[in-house]
This record gives C-alpha cells, structure tokens and sequence, in this order.
C-alpha cells in the first residue's frame, strides 16, 4: 500500500479519518442547530443561533470538508484510482456517497446562511429527520470502507 505516499501513507489515513470525524460531528450538529434556530426565528435569540452556526461553519465545516476531499483523493490517487481495470468499485461507491454527503453539506450551509437571513420554510420535524443522512452515509462509507463488497 506504500504507492506514491510511501511511508507517508498511514499519516495521511490518519489525518483523513480524523478530518471526517471533524466534518461529520459538524454535520451531525448543524442541522440540530438549524431547527433552535427557525423556532427562535423573531426572537432575539435568533442572533446567538447564527452565531453558533457561523463558528460551526467556519471553524470546522469548511476546513473539515476541504482537507477530508484533499486527503481522500491523495488516497484514492494511492491506491490506483484513477488507473484503469483497478478493480475497486468498493472506493467508486463510497466516493459518491461522499460526492453526495458534499452537496448535503452545501444545502445545510446555505440553509443556515438563508436562516441568518430571516427566512425560514423546513418544518422541524423535516429538519430533524434530513438531519439523519449524515449517519446513514457514514454507515455506508465504513461498510464499505471495511468490507469492500465490490
């Protein structure tokens, strides 16, 4: 598994999984924080929740995402990715689930952003529930991280 990273690798696998927990606790976070912050909508505990959401933002969302993409993709380049007849359908799948665990991602921070501006149409029931999709996308990241179905 040395590839190009050499022995590197195993420091780059580390950095990665723990930019994805990083990622992935402020995307378990954000939603929750977007229901407080419709139902405060008008009140002036609204200013606080955009406060907190922009921090979240700001200081792991954004950076979490740019370094998980970065890492993931010097480890997809190791492994043989982006070389014909590599035989890993396995890392195929699981980089579209994260591809789609991305646009997610987006459409929660602009959610927050549109929030900020006072407006405010998901019912909370709604919010909550499209608050799960991040740990339905990370069960299927490891499972197919781990056991390589294909």
């Amino acid at each position: 598994m040395a590839g190009f990273l050499g022995g590197a690798y195993l420091w780059v696998k580390a950095f990665h999984i723990i930019f994805v927990i990083f990622w992935m606790a402020g995307l378990f976070l954000l939603p929750r924080y977007l229901v407080h912050h419709q139902e405060a909508l008008g009140t002036p505990e609204a200013a606080a929740w955009e406060k907190r959401e922009a921090l979240l933002r700001r200081m792991i969302l954004t950076p979490s995402i740019g370094i998980v993409w970065l890492l993931g993709l010097m480890l997809a380049a190791n492994l043989g990715l982006f070389e014909s007849g590599a035989g890993l359908g396995w890392l195929h799948a699981k980089l579209l689930i994260v591809f789609l665990l991305s646009g997610y991602h987006g459409w929660a921070v602009g959610y927050s952003k549109k929030l900020a501006k006072g407006q405010g149409a998901i019912a909370p029931r709604t919010l909550r529930l499209v608050g799960e999709v991040p740990a339905l996308a990370v069960i299927l990241i490891v499972i197919l991280a781990v056991v390589k179905p294909f």
